[in-house]
């Protein structure tokens, strides 16, 4: 029997305002911020009750060496994603994308390439250079319904020696959620060609109803033996600036090229961060995660009716996971670089589509994770710039 979940409610935007994070310091305040990955809902109970118990206790110190992480992902691992794993082979460090250059600093020799598969979240394109290798491009292939691997073209890139795949799953910006047969497509060319894959998988958390998320690690027994999963519940819970991520493993080799990671790495872990990252990953947020997901299901499908009212000459396609929208508005003839255009005549700050690479030309990312209201105000604006 399905059970009703009652929608999460963003903040009023007066004291979203008050926020003195990046979406809400970037403009000034006749811009409605709808580019950057926060979201504007009321923050776990949970996760509001451990930061405000350390600060009572001045527990503002060094992180610990078990802050009780591991244990915690494992657990909601196999409460949403029917993953199991093992605690042991779970280490933490700051961010998604610095477990990113750790690990491909460790998989890859300075100069190799890295197929990236755009367009793709825009950091993906400075994390590989950071770590001494090169992108290699191996765009996405739009099947009319939907975004799927071109894995002709990643094994065409492998065989000419491309010797990792840097994943996004779920997909930023697309919203994609890969499927288990196209993960374990991937691990078996992955290891036929002696290749590594590490899998950016942030939004796992937030896939939509309707939706599958499968862990890359979990996709096949090859994906085990060939991948490394990046996450953090950084984008589900909005605790970005708190600092800590989750470097995962399956195998025995993989896990002892994880240990050998510098103790400086797991360093580099925030401690409320830790604390946000064991509260947030508890049974007792699931409820809290249940209500965003709802809010989340009604605003991508608002989306859509309000852009086809409002902006029918701009094509979306509904998102499988996550608070991202990719947008095509191409046909509206506002350039290559529509959000610039959006931003200065419409006062609505979307994330500039050619920063996921060559494929975003003429398209916007909209972040979804606001109140109706909102999103409702910013594509009015972007409609009366159609009509204007």
């Amino acid at each position: 029997m399905s059970v009703t979940v009652t929608p999460l409610q963003a903040l009023p935007i007066d004291q979203l305002r008050q926020r003195t994070s990046t979406k809400w310091r970037t403009y000034p305040e006749d811009v409605l911020p709808l580019f950057v990955a926060e979201t504007d809902f009321t923050p776990a109970p949970t996760v509001t009750a451990a930061l405000a118990r350390a600060v009572e206790l001045g527990d503002t110190g060094y992180t610990p060496p078990d802050p009780g992480i591991a244990g915690a992902y494992v657990g909601f691992a196999q409460r949403r994603f029917d993953w199991t794993l093992d605690p042991a082979r779970i280490r933490t460090t700051c961010d998604v994308m610095m477990g990113v250059v750790e690990l491909l600093r460790q998989v890859t020799e300075p100069g190799d390439r890295v197929i990236i598969t755009p367009p793709v979240y825009p950091p993906f394109y400075d994390c590989i250079p950071e770590a001494g290798a090169v992108v290699e491009r191996v765009p996405l292939r739009d099947t009319g319904a939907a975004w799927e691997l071109d894995l002709a073209g990643i094994e065409s890139a492998l065989a000419a020696g491309a010797r990792a795949v840097l994943l996004c799953n779920p997909h930023n910006p697309t919203g994609t959620a890969h499927s288990r047969e196209s993960l374990a497509a991937l691990a078996e060319l992955a290891e036929a060609h002696g290749a590594a894959v590490i899998s950016d998988e942030i939004h796992a958390p937030l896939v939509g109803r309707g939706a599958v998320f499968t862990p890359f690690l979990d996709a096949s027994p090859a994906a085990a033996r060939v991948g490394y999963a990046v996450t953090s519940a950084s984008k589900a819970f909005n605790t970005a600036g708190l600092k800590c991520a989750l470097m995962v493993t399956a195998d025995d080799a993989t896990t002892t090229v994880v240990r050998a990671l510098p103790a400086e790495v797991e360093w580099r872990t925030g401690l409320f961060g830790a604390l946000a990252a064991v509260a947030a990953f508890s049974p007792e947020s699931d409820p809290w995660l249940d209500a965003q997901l709802a809010a989340l299901d009604e605003n991508r499908v608002l989306l859509a009716e309000l852009l086809a009212e409002h902006v029918p000459g701009a094509r979306y396609r509904i998102p499988d996971a996550g608070f991202l929208a990719w947008i095509d508005v191409s046909a509206l003839g506002w350039g290559d670089n529509p959000a610039s255009k959006v931003l200065r005549e419409a006062k609505v700050a979307l994330h500039f589509g050619p920063h996921f690479g060559e494929e975003g030309k003429g398209h916007v990312r909209l972040n979804f994770g606001c109140s109706p209201d909102v999103l409702r105000e910013a594509v009015a604006r972007l409609g009366a710039l159609a009509r204007s």
